[in-house]
């Protein structure tokens, strides 16, 4: 039967290795799409594209929208908007203590059509929420505390419960934000442009930009990468070890790894101290590495 250990450590590898590769799958991909410079290009690499279809394409905007959201707790502009509402509240448990806890009691989404807009053309984006490196910002986060009262309060203590308030979050696409998207380019039959995502291909929606994108992604792959063959490397030393103390009943031998700085390689020597008239009793044991140099009596 192979030990939990081993087995566990050989997932996590296969995992990281796994992962290091769609990340490196994902930047190859993204490479690989169509940059359009002007948005107004759209429509003639679009025309001239028809055999090749699905278009891949990537374009840079700030949002817009002819029908936006006037947000009601930041005061903004948007056209996506998510409210949600916690009721938090201390609860009397078993033993006797409060302890804090919250319930959602309001989860809100409003979405309406909206484009990226480069100033010289535009096209609307479809899907936005269902794309890689997409977040809404914090736009607005208030906290409205309980109203107290001798009714209410004896209702409470009846229930196990003191009500602290209510936090309200509002996130918000505002108009004005710049973003980069990438996604299948289609053209329906009024002339409108919109990009959404493909039946197979990348789908992005991020404030970076399609070079940071590579970037980030090359970046994990290689941290990704590095993680899963230290984590096969240590899985490799431990199996050593473990057969070096098998072989030898029991007494493992330890590594090649100075006892005072525990990072470099040691070197030790063993000097004979002599005291009057009598044999060697003790040994000063000399250890010595970059890191730490220094000496030890036993």
């Amino acid at each position: 039967m192979i030990p939990w250990e081993e087995l566990s450590c050989a997932l996590s590898a296969a995992a990281l290795y796994l992962l290091g590769k769609g990340s490196g799958r994902d930047a190859e991909a993204l490479r690989s799409v169509t940059r359009v410079n002007q948005i107004k290009d759209l429509a003639v690499i679009l025309e001239n594209a028809r055999k090749v279809l699905p278009l891949i394409v990537t374009i840079s905007g700030r949002v817009g929208s002819k029908a936006p959201i006037h947000c009601e707790h930041s005061g903004l502009r948007g056209v996506i908007v998510e409210e949600t509402a916690e009721q938090h509240f201390l609860k009397h448990n078993e033993s006797g203590s409060w302890t804090q806890d919250s319930a959602l009691i309001l989860s809100m989404n409003k979405e309406v059509p909206w484009y990226l807009d480069d100033g010289t053309g535009h096209a609307y984006v479809v899907g936005a929420r269902g794309a890689a490196g997409f977040a809404l910002s914090v736009a607005s986060e208030v906290f409205e505390e309980s109203g107290r009262s001798l009714v209410r309060g004896t209702l409470e203590y009846l229930q196990g419960l003191k009500m602290l308030g209510i936090k309200r979050v509002e996130r918000v696409l505002p108009t004005g934000t710049t973003l980069t998207v990438v996604g299948e380019a289609v053209k329906d039959d009024v002339g409108t442009i919109r990009i959404q995502r493909p039946h197979k291909g990348p789908f992005y929606v991020s404030p970076k930009n399609i070079d940071q994108q590579i970037a980030y992604l090359g970046k994990w792959a290689r941290v990704l990468d590095a993680a899963a063959q230290r984590q096969t490397s240590d899985k490799k030393d431990s199996h050593e070890l473990k057969t070096l103390a098998d072989n030898g009943k029991g007494e493992c031998l330890p590594p090649d790894i100075c006892v005072v700085c525990l990072e470099q390689e040691y070197n030790a020597v063993f000097v004979p101290m002599f005291a009057a008239d009598r044999v060697p009793d003790k040994f000063s044991v000399v250890v010595t590495c970059a890191a730490a140099p220094t000496a030890l009596r036993i």
